[in-house]
């Protein structure tokens, strides 16, 4: 995963607004690589389908990897014959390589992806994208694992397959059942988010963006499915295992040391009830305290632990100040990664001295009781002593978190806390940042895939994301990078009427 400043956050969940004339509602993007044998048949097989079927304006994109047969000449007879069907062609190879390009550049709502043997049922497809039209949604995949999916394959793959998914379970505590099965969908709005920060462009391409997606809290919808494997596949599945098992040591290092942006995506929407403000109460305040108070509470118990362990051998003093020094240390760095949401080493030895600081005062604090204590009553009970350091501690805590919020993070008391009252997503992802600067008003150049312009001439986009606009056609821009295959001018194709069931024309 990339992890190099991020300032964007992800848009709120919208229904799929009407498609202008021309304009596909779903583009989905098959990649091959030395597939002359199977492209045209499952290609039209799919065309087919989704003439049928799909109620909406689609496209149908291959992709092709570097292909060296003759791949590249069916893919453009292809494009001549259909309507629905254009061709990008890609000079190296890589599965996700060729669907970052695809996606980056194209400018359907919905983008989908799969795989060119057509093993998964198509009957499958339109449950998939269904969620994403609606915006119930933000991903879809595709599940083989589900209990109601029926699936035809040897007992290696599904040995791989299921080993695989439970090391995701056990190392990045993914949730979703199935990452590798070549049948997914997405926003194209939640994706121009998503792929900056994908670094894979292999196999682990669809992991990691699922990954990335579940730690940013994105809704992924999962559809079982029929599955038959195919025969003649050309996957390599120790090569692949190999790059799959390095992929997770990565992405699980970036999320271990907080070196990800999450926090920058997550709780990105609008009508997310957490983003909700409350009269006179600062954004984040609410969470901050029930995570000081979770922290707090785990600190108390260590303390109190330790304070019991040191009391053995030393006095109540010196017993006092060591399991305050260790507790204080621990509780910083806690309070820091799950209270205030900071990740990465920046500022962390600052933030361990005012800890400290903050510690000292609360040392004098209970010092300060305990000395009362022993001045009170010459020589107290050990549940005496500890009764009157529960007490101290609470209104250390108290002061600790205010101090914690004011003076040792209170930039992330004031980012959660700067969006004014009433202001939408939208708005505030254009406010200036600390530079007067839009943080989130971002463009970038894709080295994506060509799309039919209104002239009908071919060009790649240059896609802008500037706020209130996740479907804004994007402006046309020349890149040499890709090369399209010739493709005749075309009238723009009307969008499909939509007050019909779907199952109605089967």
């Amino acid at each position: 995963m990339r992890t190099d400043p991020f300032t964007g956050t992800l848009p709120a969940r919208e229904h799929l607004p009407a498609a202008w004339a021309g304009t596909p509602v779903l583009d989905v993007v098959v990649p091959v690589f030395n597939e002359e044998k199977d492209l045209q048949p499952c290609v039209r097989r799919l065309h087919e389908h989704l003439t049928r079927t799909f109620p909406y304006a689609f496209r149908i994109t291959i992709a092709d990897n570097a292909s060296t047969d003759g791949t590249p000449l069916i893919a453009a007879d292809l494009e001549r014959r259909i309507e629905e069907v254009r061709s990008v062609r890609l000079e190296r190879k890589g599965r996700g390589r060729a669907l970052r390009t695809v996606w980056s550049a194209s400018d359907a709502p919905v983008l989908a992806y799969m795989d060119v043997d057509l093993s998964t049922d198509l009957n499958a497809l339109l449950p998939l994208v269904a969620p994403l039209i609606s915006g119930h949604s933000d991903l879809a995949i595709g599940s083989r694992l589900s209990r109601s999916a029926r699936v035809v394959r040897g007992a290696k793959r599904e040995f791989v397959s299921r080993s695989y998914n439970l090391i995701l379970r056990g190392s990045l505590q993914a949730r979703f059942s199935d990452a590798q099965c070549g049948f997914k969908a997405i926003r194209r709005d939640v994706a121009q988010v998503l792929l900056p920060l994908v670094e894979d462009s292999g196999w682990f391409f669809d992991t990691e963006l699922l990954v990335l997606a579940e730690r940013a809290g994105l809704r992924i919808h999962e559809v079982p499915v029929d599955w038959v494997d195919d025969p003649d596949s050309t996957v390599h599945i120790v090569r692949t295992a190999t790059e799959d098992l390095r992929g997770v040591w990565r992405v699980g290092r970036a999320l271990a040391t907080g070196a990800l942006p999450l926090d920058r995506l997550s709780r990105p929407f609008g009508d997310d009830p957490r983003d909700r403000t409350l009269a006179d109460v600062p954004r984040g305040l609410a969470r901050q305290l029930v995570g000081f108070c979770a922290v707090g509470v785990l600190s108390t118990v260590f303390y109190l632990v330790l304070y019991s362990a040191f009391r053995t051998v030393t006095g109540s003093q010196l017993a006092n100040g060591l399991a305050l020094l260790v507790s204080a240390v621990a509780n910083t760095a806690a309070n820091r990664r799950l209270t205030f949401r900071v990740r990465g080493r920046d500022g962390m030895v600052r933030h361990q001295a005012q800890g400290l600081v903050v510690f000292a005062i609360g040392l004098a604090l209970t010092s300060g009781s305990l000395a009362a204590l022993d001045t009170a009553s010459g020589d107290p009970a050990h549940s005496t002593e500890l009764a009157v350091l529960v007490a101290a501690n609470l209104a250390a805590t108290v002061l600790r978190f205010l101090l914690f919020r004011a003076w040792v993070f209170p930039d992330r008391a004031s980012d959660t806390g700067s969006r004014q009252p009433g202001a939408t997503p939208e708005q505030d992802a254009t406010a200036p940042g600390p530079s007067g600067a839009s943080p989130t008003t971002q463009t970038e150049t894709w080295r994506g895939a060509t799309s039919p312009s209104p002239s009908g001439q071919e060009a790649s986009w240059t896609t802008s994301e500037t706020g209130p606009a996740p479907w804004a056609r994007p402006t046309p821009q020349p890149d040499p990078q890709v090369t399209p295959s010739p493709a005749p001018a075309r009238a723009p194709r009307h969008a499909r009427h939509t007050d019909h069931d779907p199952r109605t024309t089967r």
